[in-house]
């Protein structure tokens, strides 16, 4: 499995009564498919993982895979408890996903054997390859990402800590494996704004919140960083993500909730995020048209 585009997180919809909108999300992923995301990735981050009930990750890794249809892969989210990460690995293969990103165990922090352990046992849950998620509590050591990558059903690496030396030491670790088909991404809140830096790295794939919000903004990014120039890349930088990120920073949770915010100023409601995270207030929201008017305004340009 190999992906080359943005790396699509799509919200998940709440209708009014609080329950998962699956004719929104629907509508949301396919009108993003025409700029053309190198992989889908529902119920992850971005999808609220966190506040999904197990039908409620049925449901929606369903709609996902009915709404892209083939055309890209279909990864969706499995951590927390053990048992409700083995039970969303199930319910993902039920579901016609591609593979599963592993987010980080339930609050404990293990020694690192126990973080390997947890992910081959999520990943022996089901039959679809992983990619390991390194964030907070599921924190890898490069030998402990190496050993994983001896078990092919591990197929990726996700660094959501930011620790760039460790990031190196991590991507060396497996080359040194001699496996060719494992892959790494930045998933840095707004990854957008590290991506340069992580490029250098051998870390040449990232995940965007930013696609699900303002996708003609993220693909602009994109093909700036693609094609190499530099000027474009960073007026974008400049201009649209490092005031979101000033603005992302004022409120814990913000890396989600002004993702639907910004879908709700374009007129497609998407409904709030749940507890314990909390909407953006007026004032947030003023800010946010500004910095989505901004960045349209470049790329139009």
């Amino acid at each position: 499995m190999q992906f080359t585009g943005v790396l699509f997180f799509p919200v998940t919809p709440f209708s009014a009564s609080g329950s998962v909108d699956t004719a929104r999300l629907r509508e949301h992923i396919r009108s993003r498919l025409d700029y053309q995301p190198g992989g889908v990735f529902p119920a992850c981050g971005t999808g609220e993982f966190h506040a999904l009930d197990i039908e409620e990750i049925r449901a929606v890794v369903i709609t996902a895979v009915n709404a892209v249809n083939g055309q890209v892969p279909v990864i969706a989210g499995a951590g927390g408890p053990l048992g409700h990460a083995r039970a969303a690995a199930r319910v993902a293969e039920e579901a016609g996903a591609d593979a599963l990103l592993v987010l980080p165990p339930y609050l404990v922090k293990g020694p690192t054997d126990g973080l390997v352990a947890y992910v081959e046992d999520v990943a022996a849950a089901s039959s679809l390859p992983v990619i390991i998620y390194h964030r907070a509590n599921g924190a890898f050591t490069a030998s402990a990402v190496a050993r994983l990558a001896a078990n092919p059903k591990v197929i990726g690496f996700k660094d959501g800590v930011g620790d760039v030396g460790l990031a190196q030491e991590i991507v060396s670790a497996v080359a040194a494996t001699g496996r060719t088909d494992f892959q790494f991404f930045n998933g840095l809140l707004t990854a957008e704004l590290s991506q340069g830096a992580y490029r250098g790295l051998g870390i040449p794939l990232y995940s965007s919140a930013a696609f699900a919000m303002a996708p003609e903004i993220a693909t602009a990014y994109y093909r700036a960083y693609i094609d190499g120039d530099e000027p474009a890349r960073h007026r974008l930088l400049e201009g649209f993500y490092a005031p979101l990120v000033r603005l992302r920073d004022q409120t814990p949770g913000f890396g989600v909730s002004l993702i639907k915010a910004g879908l709700r100023l374009d007129g497609f409601d998407v409904g709030s995020v749940r507890p314990p995270l909390v909407d953006p207030t007026e004032s947030q929201l003023v800010e946010l048209k500004g910095i989505l008017a901004a960045g349209r305004e470049l790329v139009d340009a």
